[in-house]
């Protein structure tokens, strides 16, 4: 394909972004240029796409200040005793915002564990 035929089908690719190969190829057979349409699918140029949608790093980053960490663990000890850990951490200052250790965690809706 000629250059100039080349640059043609990427100004028409970038200012008709929602044609395809065959569009463009239609034209082009409009001017008189006889050129494959697969050919002409290998030249297209796609306009960049700038999201509107907000990314994950901007979104963590926005609602920093509100966000927590919230770990609950199992610890066995010496004795072969289990001691169950829940910890809150705060993302903003990276600080301990709860922190409490049982032997027998409770849950309301069953009562604590028997062990």
């Amino acid at each position: 394909m000629a250059p100039e035929t080349i640059a043609l089908n990427r100004l028409m690719s970038r200012a008709n972004p929602l044609w395809g190969a065959p569009r463009i190829h239609g034209e082009l057979l409009k001017l008189g240029i006889t050129v494959a349409q697969r050919t002409v699918g290998r030249y297209p140029v796609r306009p960049l796409r700038l999201s509107s949608r907000q990314t994950w790093t901007i979104f963590l980053r926005n609602h920093l200040g509100e966000m927590v960490s919230v770990d609950f663990l199992a610890v066995p000890t010496l004795n072969f005793q289990v001691l169950y850990v829940f910890v809150v951490l705060s993302h903003v200052r990276r600080k301990i915002l709860h922190f409490n250790v049982s032997a027998a965690p409770f849950c309301p809706l069953v009562g604590p564990a028997v062990a």
